[in-house]
């Protein structure tokens, strides 16, 4: 499986602490490089796809890891039950339906993040529930800061594994607005009191997670301090400060005849690039993008403006602010050139595009040079490597060089859109550029600077790109991905996923819920809903059905841990552009259990007599122990053909064969 392959990789990294760039943040993958660590992995192995693993690379230990915060799930889930006040049989239940999932079963036992991302999602739910119950019996007590502090580590993080762990911080915000918005027509509470509780919730609920989540990105840095493959994502300063790059070699200031690579300022910003394949519109001229990798098509040759009088022999001219330079493209030898086409994207900006030869051009080839700053502090007017931002404007038409977090589609192969801004901001860091590699041999190396980045900028930096990456990641409507599937399908489980080769010799996992869990807790939503419109209607006709406030404030609060909980880490992902996988639906499962158990106990104590109430709650364990024991193959592993599974292919639409 390609995600398991990568996150290995990224493990790798972490032992040979090269820098890598992922869409998601750090802290789950380095667990997984601590256990590769523990394990002895050797961080020279390629870690191929489809390749057999040596000896030395003791894999299994980091599956171990990823099953552990796996099965922790199932006490987790009982406890949090028993927080929700619910009876020690439907306790057993939501124990039993996390257990007894194929899916999460699945999961748990591959090198990924999901088993620690529903970890932390549970641990976040249940640190929130006995959280509640300390708030209502002993407030301010050392057990209510505790579990405060520990519900906000614990979303801080969810958030650091997965960002769809900011789906849990809503679960976590609602409660808190809801249990803030109490106390305020509580007029009984002395105003201090009431401003100790927002403080504290300010500290630990915002100010903790966010600490922790810095805290994920502070270690991720101070491990891969060595060059690596996700550099060009990174600031130039940035980078560098990682060991094994070349960037001592620079020469300080830059000279006509220097070839360099530049790198926009904007946040998560790329290498101007430029390839052989064309715009399908507009000019049809050679393109030219922002791209996040390295490589020579990102290299630049600063030259004279057409006309200027050619220099003497030896003669090293210095670039300084003013300047009008040509930028020629080094691999194609054309010329970065703007004119009043259209962009392809921002209609409303010029393009750029790349035209000519060394002999072929025009004014539309004139750049002028205007320094904005040098953070070394050098009050020269020169440019400089790596320190010196600068615009690049256009000098026919004024506009400015610009990229920013815009992708183009799949003939600009993804990569970020630049174009000439003709208005806006001249201050925006989308228009500034600063060189960052650079070569001429008429000049000294500069040396290794003391140059240091600022951390938040960095996490900023990275951040940014690793939003624009997560966007770009959308289907392709003209290719047909057999791993991708739509939220409208994952309710009621009408599709499956293959995990790794499906050859009749090879070892087969077949990414597929328990039907008695997940069509139970599609149903347990829809219930719960209907119960709930019942009680609704009942109030407004002046009905009681509560015995005392607290009973109808445990129903409030369950209705938010469980149905409301399902519905934040679910509808989201009907409106992300962003391709969508099984798995996506997993911490939704986990709510979906929680609100299928609590309803079934909540009729059970209100229609059925004391010594029949359990039995839903025992027959609910049968059936999904049952149904989950005929399914295990699909989550430990088969052989032979799959044809041979064909009775527990119970709908048309699962590609458990063809």
């Amino acid at each position: 499986m390609l995600a398991r392959t990568t996150l290995i990789k990224f493990a790798g990294h972490y032992l040979k602490q090269t820098f890598y760039f992922d869409v998601h943040p750090p802290l789950g993958k380095i667990m997984n490089g601590l256990a590769g660590y523990v394990a002895g992995v050797n961080a020279s192995f390629a870690f191929e796809s489809g390749h057999t693993y040596p000896s030395d690379v003791n894999y299994p230990i980091m599956r171990i890891m990823n099953a552990l915060f796996g099965a922790m799930l199932v006490p987790l889930a009982y406890f949090t039950a028993q927080q929700l006040h619910m009876s020690r049989a439907a306790c057993l239940l939501v124990g039993c339906m996390v257990l007894a999932d194929t899916a999460l079963w699945n999961i748990s036992r591959f090198i990924l993040l999901d088993s620690m991302l529903l970890f932390f999602t549970a641990l976040s739910i249940f640190c929130l529930t006995v959280f509640r119950n300390m708030q209502t019996y002993c407030p301010f007590s050392l057990q209510w800061w505790f579990w405060l502090f520990a519900t906000g580590i614990s979303i801080g993080a969810v958030t650091s594994v997965k960002w769809v762990g900011l789906f849990t911080i809503a679960v976590v915000g609602l409660h808190t607005i809801r249990d803030l918005w109490d106390m305020l027509g509580d007029l009984k509470m002395p105003k201090t009191k009431y401003a100790q509780h927002w403080a504290a919730r300010i500290a630990a609920l915002i100010l903790t997670p966010i600490a922790v989540y810095l805290f994920s990105f502070f270690l991720h840095f101070t491990i891969l301090n060595r060059s690596g493959p996700g550099d060009a994502h990174m600031s130039s300063l940035f980078q560098a400060n990682l060991r094994g790059n070349n960037f001592k070699d620079n020469p300080l200031e830059i000279a006509f005849g220097s070839r360099v690579t530049l790198k926009n300022n904007g946040h998560g910003g790329g290498l101007l690039h430029s390839h052989v394949q064309r715009y399908p519109s507009g000019s049809e001229q050679q393109q030219v993008t922002c791209y996040h990798h390295k490589d020579s098509n990102n290299e630049w040759i600063v030259s004279r403006a057409w006309g200027s009088p050619e220099p003497a022999a030896n003669q090293t001219d210095i670039i300084k602010d003013g300047e009008v330079i040509r930028l020629v493209h080094a691999s194609t030898n054309r010329n970065l050139h703007s004119h009043s086409v259209k962009a392809p994207i921002t209609t409303s900006e010029n393009e750029v595009s790349c035209y000519g030869n060394s002999t072929v051009g025009d004014v539309n080839d004139h750049w002028r040079v205007e320094k904005v700053d040098d953070i070394s502090g050098a009050g020269t007017t020169t440019i400089r490597s790596l320190t010196t931002r600068f615009r690049l404007r256009h000098v026919h038409s004024g506009c400015l060089l610009r990229s920013h977090a815009v992708n183009l589609p799949e003939w600009g192969f993804k990569q970020a859109e630049v174009l000439c801004q003709k208005k806006g901001d001249p201050n925006s860091s989308n228009n500034m550029w600063n060189i960052e590699q650079h070569w001429n041999d008429a000049l000294p190396p500069g040396g290794k600077g003391a140059y240091k980045s600022r951390f938040l900028k960095d996490v900023l930096d990275l951040n940014v790109a690793m939003w624009t990456s997560n966007n770009a990641l959308t289907p392709d409507p003209d290719k047909e991905d057999a791993l991708t599937s739509d939220p409208w399908q994952w309710p009621l489980m009408l599709v499956g996923l293959r995990m790794c080769n499906w050859s009749d010799t090879a070892v087969k996992f077949w990414l597929i819920g328990n039907p008695a869990v997940w069509w139970s807790g599609a149903a347990g939503i829809v219930v719960f809903a209907f119960v709930s419109l019942v009680y609704l209607i009942r109030w407004k006709r002046g009905l009681e059905d509560w015995r005392t406030p607290a009973s109808l404030d445990d129903y409030v609060f369950a209705t938010l841990i469980g149905p409301m909980g399902w519905a934040l880490h679910y509808l989201p992902f009907w409106i992300m552009g962003r391709v969508t996988y099984l798995h996506h639906y997993f911490p939704a499962v986990y709510f979906a259990i929680i609100t299928v158990a609590y309803i079934v106990d909540h009729l059970s104590t209100r229609l059925l007599p004391r010594q029949l109430r359990p039995v839903p709650c025992l027959i609910g364990i049968c059936l999904v122990i049952g149904v989950g024991f005929y399914f295990k193959d699909f989550a430990i592993g088969f052989t032979g053909p799959a044809s041979a599974y064909g009775n527990r292919k119970w709908l048309k639409s699962w590609n458990l064969h063809d």
